[in-house]
Order: structure tokens, then sequence, then C-alpha cells
């Protein structure tokens, strides 16, 4: 299967933070950004696989700055890695304040997708082709998020993440 480059996965999302996405404070909550990150990412899959996808889980998703009422929400997504039939996806989240004319930080996450045959069932996708630093960087790193991710949910056993052990165990 020919790669794809990481690039053409890029997706830019805008929202603006209506009364009914808000909490009592005035914030948008933070299951409807969880929502739009979820189809921001899944786009992202989408584009790189040519597939249906599915989620398959969300790494630790933690609020920097809350995004205000009125503000406009900005969501970046775009594939890190491919692996058999899985994709991560690497998300970063803006607020804007279009009043005062400023652009903050409020969230990064990854979420990872699985390509869908028309049964249903998980299947192959082409792999990752970076271009930039950050996109190796990204590419890098996503083996050691991935083996993370099967240990804590129970599916890989801590002494066979070696990727992961590198990073604590000396030799």
């Amino acid at each position: 299967m020919e790669g794809r480059k990481a690039s053409e996965s890029f997706i830019i999302m805008n929202e603006l933070v209506l009364p009914n996405d808000t909490n009592t404070f005035g914030n948008l909550m933070g299951g409807r950004l969880m929502y739009w990150m979820d189809i921001a990412a899944s786009m992202a899959a989408a584009r790189h696989c040519n597939f249906p996808c599915m989620t398959a889980s969300v790494d630790n998703l933690s609020f920097k700055n809350a995004i205000k009422l009125g503000n406009v929400v900005h969501i970046e997504a775009k594939i890190t890695r491919a692996f058999n039939t899985s994709m991560e996806i690497h998300l970063k989240v803006w607020g804007e304040d279009m009043l005062h004319q400023y652009r903050y930080e409020s969230n990064e996450a990854y979420f990872t997708f699985v390509a869908l045959d028309p049964t249903g069932k998980p299947r192959s996708v082409p792999p990752v082709i970076t271009e930039t630093e950050q996109e190796k960087q990204l590419f890098d790193g996503a083996l050691r998020r991935r083996q993370l991710r099967l240990i804590l949910g129970g599916k890989m056993k801590p002494d066979d993440a070696n990727e992961l052990k590198a990073l604590f165990i000396k030799e």
C-alpha cells in the first residue's frame, strides 16, 4: 500500500461558541469540545485512508484555557502515524476572542481511529510519509504513545513495551 503525506490529512475546523454550548460559567462545555474534536479527527483519519473510520481512543484531554461564550474555536487535526489498521491523530485547539482580537491556546490531544471495511471490520491503512521536522517528531513519539495506550487499556504488558521502556531504563 502506497504511503500518504501527513499534510494531506490536515483539517481546520472552526465553531462559534453559542449559549447552548456553554456551562453555567459561560465557558464552552468540555463534552461539546470533545464532540467537535472527534469530528475533526474523524475527517483527518478518513482523508488519510479514504475509508470510514471510528474512534478507538482519546488520550489525555486537559484544558489550558477556557473558551468563552461568543469566542471562536479553532481546531487543527492531522495524522501523525498509521499502524496496521489504526491511525493516531494530533489535535490542537485555540480560542479566539473576536472582540479583543487575540487567540489563545486551549487544548491539545491525540485521538486514535480505526479504518473499517464494508462489513465493519478493521482494514489496513496506508503508512504516513513525514516531511517536516515537527511531523517527524510526532511520528517518532507515536509508537511510545501507542504502547502507553495499549498498556492502560490492558492490551499490552508493560514488559513488552520496549520503546516506552527505553525512556526510563538505560542498559
